[in-house]
């Protein structure tokens, strides 16, 4: 699993998308996820709009798996 870290509150699906090279443009987020099945914390998902926010598991088949860390977040997890 990729961890991708953020520096906003959240990211898109859409966003998402283009910045893991499953597509090559944001005007085709809508087309990716009707042709290919993308999985959002283990559910189906088909929203380019889905906000993404820190811990969010990400699964786009043969494309690969995305962890999502925001790095405001990431200061205040102490275990």
């Amino acid at each position: 699993m990729e961890n991708l870290t953020i520096d906003t509150e959240y990211i898109t699906l859409g966003q998402l998308l283009k910045m893991t090279d499953a597509i090559s443009s944001g005007g085709m987020a809508k087309w990716f996820l009707e042709e290919h099945t993308v999985y959002v914390n283990g559910e189906t998902e088909q929203r380019r709009g889905k906000k993404l926010r820190h811990g969010d598991v990400i699964n786009i088949p043969n494309v690969g798996r995305y962890k999502i860390h925001d790095i405001l977040n990431e200061q205040t997890d102490v275990h």
